[in-house]
């Protein structure tokens, strides 16, 4: 397993390459490619027109003419990302095409097959991912510029004008923001295995302020996405086939399996980086039972497999935690605690967030449409298919338990 590879001593840049975290962006791709092989066109031709294609009505006619293709000239790591991106997204459009009733519970075998062949290879499920939609799904305009909104675009979109660049563009930069405050982890490793506490102290206060930075960067979605075309448009095609009874027994991936297959929709869950900073502060999410804890612990199977791998390794590195807790420093302990009140917040503002884009919403259309409150409690579950805001509150409430004031 991943913590064998490497001790909390040798970790620095050189080691966390293995992991595919970079130093710039983190946890995203590095550059994704924008391109494949010529035989593929099609697959991206199909994917960059998604929207004209599903308004004329095409979509599903051009998605069956496609020939079945062999992933063997896919060698490279970025173009198999780009691959598996591309027929994500060509999947959620095929599946969910105008975001009615019209809803198609069979894949068809020219993409199923290359798709799980794919899947398999990069060690993520069949369904559009967090790592594909935000962390592979971006480029520069100038690629000389900086990681800003005005510089970047992205490579696929779904209908719903700029609503989808402007979410997972701004989720790409709340992403690589909170990095900043993950690129000091090595410092922190090797602060606690020291019993450097001043190292630690002023490394905690400056994560403090990467990740205040960070719900500041948050706070940008505001101006970019719609949410009434979010939650009308975009969330639906986001949406996936497990606890979805639009799809109650999943999507049946044609030439693949016998019987269909449940899969999670992409959701914020799925970032590395949050789960991440807890596994580094000690922030138990995981334990104890629930459906937090068992939600946290299946998005775990969504995200690339180096950066699964990376969670396992904090969480076998000693505790930072304890160390703070065990040493009777009140300016140790107050660091630590800002760097938790920090993720606290970030926290509390997602909530904000899946209030004006989901709930709000959902309770305008509700009093509208005279919706029954079955199917309103429908329209409350997220992308992932669970009850999201307890979900969310429950980690919030785990995450301000950790704090060490008065402890």
């Amino acid at each position: 397993m991943a913590q064998n590879r490497t001790s909390p001593m040798e970790i620095s840049w050189e080691i966390l390459k293995q992991y595919h975290i970079d130093e710039d962006v983190g946890f995203a791709l590095p550059n994704p490619l924008e391109e494949l092989p010529e035989k593929y066109n099609a697959w991206i031709l199909i994917a960059k027109n998604l929207p004209e294609l599903i308004k004329t009505g095409q979509l599903r006619e051009e998605v069956e003419k496609l020939p079945m293709l062999s992933i063997d000239d896919l060698k490279e790591y970025e173009q198999q990302c780009l691959g598996h991106l591309a027929l994500g997204c060509i999947t959620m459009a095929y599946v969910w095409n105008r975001a009615d009733d019209d809803v198609r519970k069979v894949l068809p075998s020219n993409i199923a097959v290359p798709y799980c062949e794919l899947s398999e290879k990069l060690g993520l499920p069949p369904i559009l991912v967090y790592a594909d939609c935000v962390l592979a799904n971006w480029k520069k305009k100038d690629p000389r510029g900086p990681m800003t909104y005005e510089n970047m675009d992205i490579l696929f979109s779904f209908p719903g004008g700029d609503c989808s660049k402007g979410f997972f563009l701004v989720s790409l930069l709340v992403e690589t923001a909170a990095f900043s405050a993950v690129k000091v982890i090595p410092t922190v490793l090797q602060a606690v295995q020291r019993q450097d506490k001043e190292t630690l102290q002023n490394t905690l206060l400056d994560m403090a302020n990467c990740l205040r930075n960070a719900r500041k960067v948050f706070e940008e979605i505001h101006g970019y996405v719609d949410p009434d075309l979010f939650y009308n448009v975009l969330r639906k095609y986001l949406s996936g086939w497990k606890g979805n009874p639009k799809l109650p027994n999943g999507l049946l991936y044609e030439g693949v399996w016998d019987d269909p297959k449940q899969f999670a929709g992409g959701s914020a869950g799925q970032s590395s980086i949050f789960q991440c900073l807890d596994a580094l502060l000690g922030i138990e999410q995981t334990t104890g039972g629930g459906p937090a804890a068992e939600f946290i612990k299946e998005m775990r199977t969504y995200m690339p497999p180096a950066h699964k791998d990376f969670l396992y390794f904090l969480e076998s590195c000693p505790s930072v935690r304890e160390f703070v807790r065990s040493r009777d420093d009140a300016d140790l302990k107050e660091a630590y605690d800002k760097c938790v009140q920090a993720l606290v917040s970030l926290r509390s503002y997602h909530l904000g967030v899946v209030k004006t884009y989901v709930l709000d919403p959902a309770k305008k259309q509700s009093r509208e449409e005279e919706t029954g409150s079955e199917q309103l409690e429908q329209e409350h579950r997220g992308t992932g298919g669970t009850d999201f805001m307890n979900v969310l509150k429950a980690v919030r409430t785990k995450t301000t338990q950790s704090l060490l004031k008065d402890r």
